[in-house]
């Protein structure tokens, strides 16, 4: 699925447009709460996701004003921009959708699957799988709201006894909404055991809009399986692009048939630096710096360079110079890197090999 497949259905009324007959999968960077900042999108849209989501944004808190509400709502420097907003009011769901409209959002996504506590316990998030008819009021508020496309996030369901994606997916069809994503597994397994991929395959049968699978989803081997299970136009990964967040465009690129690209060590370490000083950018230095602890773990965790004291230094340093240094040579003393000399090394030596018997 390409991002103007994803576009492509209706946007007013009831009805939704005719899909492609052949659409091209994809894979799209899922929004992650405190994770896929405006940086760390830029950065996995350049490298070839189809598509990346913001991270999860509080729409009453949006609406009212708040600073880091609309921080995580940023979205310059990214096309399409997806804005994902969560509540459970409609009255400040749909204000929200407005005011992103209006800062430039290309699609409105509405949260029904967060699982944490904070979120369900206020009656958002998956928690609005237990009440459908009061769901699709919410969703009714966002169409109605704005005329750009909107589309919805869910899980299968609640718990095992009530798995009502279908159900949904059908109601935000009907509503007008352009795609439905759904995360295999229920609100009460949080993100525990394996994501249900063919599960998710009774909402691809019961909607004709654009469906994308989400869980689990770490390689372009498990994409291809999550598909084929699921019968679903496009995978969502989350989870394991952080600290990698070139997987997403790699992933997409092998769907579509074309050649994953491998950046090396050395390029990896660009990328980590540049998604650090554009937290340092976005938030401030202060704030950037607790932003980004997060992520300077998982880069140093897939990295593999740096002993355990020079990992717990990078992710508690407030000095931005030292945590780049420490960033750096993370990749650089990484077992890649160091495989990657010895492949460059190797043929040096065996052209200096017949040279030296000359000599001799």
């Amino acid at each position: 699925m390409t991002i103007d497949h994803y576009l492509s259905a209706s946007t007013t009324g009831s009805g939704t447009a005719a899909l492609p007959a052949s659409p091209e999968p994809g894979a799209l960077l899922a929004p992650l709460s405190g994770v896929t900042d405006l940086a760390l999108r830029r950065i996995a849209r350049r490298l070839g996701a189809t598509a990346v989501v913001s991270e999860m944004v509080a729409a009453e808190e949006f609406a009212r004003g708040a600073a880091e509400a609309r921080l995580r709502a940023e979205g310059e420097g990214v096309l399409p921009h997806v804005v994902q907003l969560a509540g459970c009011d409609p009255r400040w769901m749909a204000e929200g959708a407005r005011l992103a409209e209006g800062n430039g959002a290309d699609v409105i996504d509405v949260n029904m699957g967060c699982p944490a506590k904070k979120v369900t316990g206020g009656e958002a998030g998956s928690a609005l799988m237990r009440d459908l008819d009061h769901a699709a009021r919410l969703l009714a508020a966002v169409r109605g709201a704005v005329s750009v496309p909107v589309t919805v996030k869910m899980r299968l369901g609640w718990d095992d006894a009530s798995r009502n994606a279908p159900d949904l997916a059908r109601r935000a069809q009907d509503l007008g909404l352009s795609a439905v994503t759904v995360h295999g597994r229920t609100r009460q397994q949080f993100y525990t055991g394996r994501a249900d991929w063919a599960a998710i395959r009774a909402v691809t049968e019961a909607v004709t809009i654009p469906v994308v699978a989400n869980g689990d989803v770490g390689s372009l081997e498990e994409a291809r399986a999550c598909l084929a299970a699921s019968g679903a136009r496009a995978v969502m990964i989350g989870r394991a692009a952080v600290g990698r967040p070139w997987l997403v465009g790699a992933v997409a690129a092998g769907l579509a048939g074309r050649a994953a690209p491998r950046p090396t060590a050395a390029e990896k370490a660009d990328l980590a630096a540049e998604h650090y000083e554009g937290l340092l950018a976005l938030y401030g230095a202060g704030m950037g710096v607790r932003h980004a602890r997060k992520h300077l773990a998982a880069y140093a965790d897939h990295a593999g360079g740096l002993s355990a004291p020079e990992r717990h230094r990078l992710v508690t340093t407030t000095d931005p110079a030292e945590a780049l240094a420490l960033l750096r040579r993370a990749f650089a003393q990484a077992p890649e890197a160091a495989e990657t000399s010895a492949r460059q090394a190797a043929p040096a030596a065996q052209r200096a090999a017949p040279a030296a018997k000359q000599a001799a």
